[in-house]
């Protein structure tokens, strides 16, 4: 299979066999880490998030490198020698969560795939186009992988909180954290844009290492900026596919309603989800007279995507809520104003999980996600 008439088997400073035995010593080495990044995205596609398609295309995908790991490649192997097996870097020895690990090892398999794309050009003519568009296959599962694992976190949050600018805005976004919380949206109107920035940054970082999404009100070019999760848009705002087109694949992207006409509007354009209020006068949304907890009702009855009550509700209210048919609810000075954020997060968890769970069981069916 070799390709004899390859620059790598002239150099007058290489023997062929030599330079035959190096060839297949990296694709030897690049096939098995390909395939070894390949399995634990699988294993993740299959039992993290219980995707039947992406499992099968990386069982597809590690099949058809096995194709390729001939055994005179095999053959080639030398452990022993191989300077590779001493060389670490600390940043290996640990992960932060799911998310940076799938994001090595889909890095690994890329490179690997680029490698094993390069030096097949001198092993068979065939290998270089081949590993090519396995690499484009591989950049396509990991947009899918990451833009399914965010939306399937959306789908499981049910708590969102809404921030409003304060000097203590990251020990209280982190105390929510601790509570339980998983989608945080940054909102400032006023505030220089280098100042947004520099907050959103460190909000980010704070987010994801708690496993939260982390979403940017209005201001796409902010999101882009800060590499945030999507944002949420008003009704004046860009239109979402312009939006999704600025954001890259993957994003989510949220629309503010008031009834029913801008909720089925907001759906139609694509909206991942929607909010659905205010329900309550508040000072968040001065001079919006309150939708009111009929419109509640209406989107517990119509909406098919996911959506939050949104709009002065509190501990206070909140069973109100709930019994008008909300499910998830999005809170502002609830938390931002909480004496206790990291409690009473937990509070407002527990009483959504509760009523989801009693509904599910009231309608005979398994939880959805």
């Amino acid at each position: 299979m070799v390709n004899q008439t390859s620059q790598l088997d002239r150099s007058p400073n290489v023997s062929p066999l030599m330079a035959q035995s190096a060839l297949c010593r990296i694709l030897d080495a690049n096939l098995d880490r390909a395939r070894e990044g390949l399995r634990i995205i699988e294993e993740w596609c299959r039992f993290g998030v219980n995707h039947v398609q992406m499992a099968s295309e990386c069982k597809h995908l590690r099949q058809e490198l096995g194709k390729w790991h001939s055994a005179d490649i095999r053959a080639a192997r030398n452990t022993l020698e191989d300077p590779g097996t001493t060389l670490s870097h600390p940043g290996e020895e640990q992960r932060q969560g799911i998310e940076q690990l799938l994001q090595v090892n889909f890095g690994r398999v890329q490179e690997a795939l680029r490698v094993l794309e390069e030096y097949g050009k001198l092993y068979h003519p065939e290998m270089g186009g081949t590993f090519k568009q396995m690499r484009y296959r591989v950049y396509t599962l990991e947009t899918n992988l990451l833009a399914y694992r965010r939306y399937l976190k959306l789908v499981r949050s049910h708590l969102y909180l809404v921030t409003s600018p304060t000097e203590k805005i990251f020990s209280i976004v982190e105390a929510a954290l601790l509570g339980g919380l998983t989608l945080v949206q940054y909102r400032d109107k006023y505030s220089p844009d280098s100042d947004r920035i520099r907050i959103a940054k460190k909000l980010r970082e704070i987010c994801h290492d708690y496993g939260a999404l982390f979403l940017i009100n209005d201001r796409v070019d902010i999101a882009v900026a800060v590499d945030a999760d999507g944002v949420h848009l008003g009704q004046d705002d860009l239109p979402i596919a312009v939006a999704r087109q600025l954001l890259g694949p993957g994003r989510i992207v949220g629309r503010s309603t008031t009834n029913p006409d801008e909720m089925e509007r907001a759906i139609a354009e694509g909206a991942d989800y929607i909010g659905v209020g205010p329900v309550y006068e508040t000072p968040t949304k001065v001079g919006k007279t309150a939708a009111g907890l009929e419109y509640v009702r209406y989107a517990a009855e119509n909406a098919t995507i996911p959506w939050f009550a949104i709009g002065g509700i509190d501990m206070n209210n909140l069973n109100d809520v709930l019994d008008a048919g909300a499910e998830r609810v999005a809170v502002v000075r609830a938390l931002m104003e909480a004496e206790q954020p990291t409690l009473l997060s937990q509070y407002f968890i527990s009483q959504l999980t509760r009523i989801q769970n009693l509904r599910d069981r009231e309608n005979k069916i398994q939880p959805y996600i």
